[in-house]
């Protein structure tokens, strides 16, 4: 991206001073804030139309300098700005503010003017639409998805908070919010009346036009924190004085009640009761949704500090917001190592602290608390949700005590037991009906993780010696006592007996075997001493991608390393149940899993496996984080050093593994 042309900015406001993330969008922008006394060419920096707004309007007027209107854009972030939030991005405009119809903005001369008929843009606008129904965004994202949801077919009457510029801008005040709720009543008769309060409102920052005194048998005031997504989904109207809601409820498929004048209105897309004439284009939602979301606003990549793309905004604000979603009730984690426990407090604790509790005092804390309660998956317990490490782990060993970038949560069960579900099993079997926008991000996905040669714990490794000719199968060793075995294997059940199997299906084959990482560190057991009974070649520390690259097939029990080889297109023969087995791309010899019904290709699969299913945390800012990140971070290695005592300590763990309460 090239660098903008740079600028003077002059500020009359403390907050572009004090809000470093507004300041640092700005200036990658290209405007340099400056105060004190502009030239003629300098521009002049305004919040909106907030109250310190008419300073620099004053001063501009005086020296007949141009006004720059900034505002948060309509993804804004997690929690509300009023809670310290900082904006992923921003709608900086020089003609006008976008929620003000005196004067056209940039967003309205863009609506009006720009053809917006581009097939790759308009492709991206319907995949951004997709997206945000998806992850359930909106300008805040602190909602509760385990809220029970009113029952379906009401009206909803979006309330907002009093005096907001939007509402003074379109000549609305609190008669208007009255008048709309006597349309919704009186063009709905006999529906039921649902009044959606502002964040702000159920904050408690800010007043709103409907309380609770305005409830009675039809109408109730729902302020609870659920997402808009799923409040619209219910509805079979929506009435609106200028709220950004008003805009969602056009990409959620309705055609909105408007009193007042927002930039949404006037497009087609929205029956207007207060109509703005200037406006007689006809839009398509995908047209309205890449103006607004895609060309108008300014976007920030907080991992590597640059301007970049909506749909890295949007995923950075998704990470945050499952997060957040996740972790709001604060955890209790029940019987999880000494050392295991800093990386579950950086991953679980950004909203409330981690609780570590030992055995049943673990489930009475969470009990208490109403929070929930995680174990380790090792422990296989049925009252607690289960965490284990993430398909793109680290650079390093578990067992070496390196910290996960990726661990995943599972409340159904866990991605190795195939004897019960699991809420991976759940995202594979949904996966058939992925939408374009998440295919292609998957399909990129698989590219950059390929490319980068990247596998689970990405380890230095020795050269790949000279393998010999022939039809070469790679059999992955597995850790002795690995859960994915016990859980997930019946026939063959160990490295030996995996050995003798392939050996036997494939006499004529070159077999290489490669043990265990863990195995080869010293730290697991699995060693197989005869496998060069079976094995023509019985390889060491090798790079686990070179092999598999220099391979045709590869036949495991349940090893991530089928996994990395679908990735990679090479055959994959499964003689246990692993996650990625089942779903018609693998060559299958175990007993069939009956709840694996979808027929998936190999982009279903990732999309599951890598984005849906993990959560990722980037080492450099500790910021929640898209999949995308952790890729960046291990190719290139821009990670933390590692503690030098990390080695001898997992040594010492492993030498007193019986004695668990030296580690807990």
């Amino acid at each position: 991206m090239a660098d903008p042309p740079r600028h003077s900015l002059y500020v009359y406001n403390g907050g572009f001073l004090t809000q470093g993330r507004v300041r640092r969008i700005l200036d990658l922008a290209g405007y340099d804030i400056r105060l004190g006394n502009p030239a003629e060419d300098d521009l002049i920096g305004v919040w909106g139309q907030s109250p310190t707004s008419p300073r620099g309007e004053a001063v501009a007027a005086r020296k007949r300098a141009g006004i720059v209107r900034v505002e948060d854009s309509f993804l804004r972030s997690v929690r509300l700005g009023r809670d310290g939030d900082p904006p992923i991005g921003l709608n900086i405009d020089r003609s006008g503010v976008h929620f003000d119809p005196s004067t056209p903005s940039d967003l309205e001369l863009l609506l009006r003017d720009d053809p917006l008929d581009d097939t790759a843009l308009l492709d991206r606008a319907r995949a951004g639409i997709a997206a945000l129904k998806t992850a359930q965004l909106s300008k805040y994202n602190s909602h509760d998805t385990a809220l029970p949801l009113p029952e379906p077919g009401y009206v909803l009457v979006i309330d907002q908070t009093r005096k907001d510029a939007s509402i003074t801008a379109s000549g609305c005040d609190s008669n208007s919010f009255r008048e709309m709720l006597f349309f919704a009543l009186t063009e709905h008769p006999g529906a039921r009346i649902l009044i959606k309060t502002h964040p702000e409102t159920i904050a408690g920052h800010r007043e709103g036009y409907f309380t609770k005194a305005d409830e009675n048998e039809r109408i109730t005031l729902l302020d609870t924190n659920h997402t808009p997504w799923a409040l619209l989904e219910g509805a079979i109207a929506v009435y609106t004085v200028s709220s950004q809601m008003g805009f969602e409820a056009i990409l959620a498929g309705h055609k909105p009640v408007v009193m007042g004048q927002p930039f949404y209105v006037g497009w087609g897309l929205t029956d207007d009761r207060k109509p703005l004439q200037r406006r007689q284009r006809k839009l398509t939602r995908a047209q309205l949704f890449a103006g607004a979301m895609l060309l108008y606003p300014t976007w920030y990549d907080p991992f590597h500090d640059r301007l970049c793309s909506y749909e890295e905004a949007a995923a950075t604000l998704a990470a945050g917001a499952r997060a957040w979603r996740e972790d709001h009730k604060g955890w209790v984690a029940g019987d999880m190592r000494l050392w295991k426990r800093k990386p579950l407090q950086q991953f679980f604790g950004s909203v409330k602290p981690v609780r570590f509790r030992h055995r049943g005092a673990a489930a009475t804390l969470a009990q208490r608390l109403d929070a929930p309660l995680m174990r380790w998956a090792s422990t296989g317990a049925d009252d607690a949700t289960l965490v284990e490490d993430g398909f793109l782990r680290s650079r390093g060993l578990g067992a070496d005590l390196v910290a996960p970038l990726s661990l995943v949560l599972d409340d159904v069960g866990i991605y190795y037991d195939a004897s019960r579900p699991s809420r991976l099993e759940n995202l594979l079997n949904a996966a058939a009906d992925l939408d374009d926008g998440a295919r292609a991000r998957a399909e990129a996905l698989v590219t950059r993780i390929t490319d980068a040669r990247l596998s689970k714990y990405n380890l230095a490794t020795d050269p790949l010696p000279e393998l010999p000719r022939g039809r070469r199968i790679l059999v992955p060793g597995q850790v002795a006592d690995d859960a994915s075995i016990r859980l997930g294997t019946s026939d063959v059940i160990d490295n030996a007996g995996l050995l003798a199997a392939v050996r036997k299906a494939n006499p004529a084959a070159k077999i290489i075997y490669k043990p265990h990482p863990d195995v080869i560190a010293g730290l697991r057991d699995g060693a197989v001493p005869d496998a060069a009974d079976h094995a023509d070649v019985v390889l060491g520390n090798a790079n686990p991608i070179a092999v598999i690259d220099a391979v045709d097939e590869v036949w495991t029990m349940t090893s991530l390393t089928g996994f990395e080889a679908l990735l990679r297109g090479k055959r994959v023969t499964c003689l246990g149940t692993p996650f990625y087995a089942g779903w018609g791309l693998t060559d299958d010899r175990a007993m069939p899993v009956s709840r694996r019904i979808a027929r998936l290709d190999l982009v279903a699969l990732v999309h599951a496996t890598l984005i849906a299913y993990p959560r990722y945390r980037d080492p450099v800012t500790g910021l929640p984080c898209p999949v995308e990140v952790i890729v960046d971070r291990l190719e290139n290695n821009d990670l933390p050093k590692r503690p030098v005592a990390n080695r001898a300590l997992a040594k010492l763990q492993g030498a007193f593994a019986s004695y668990a309460w030296l580690w807990r």
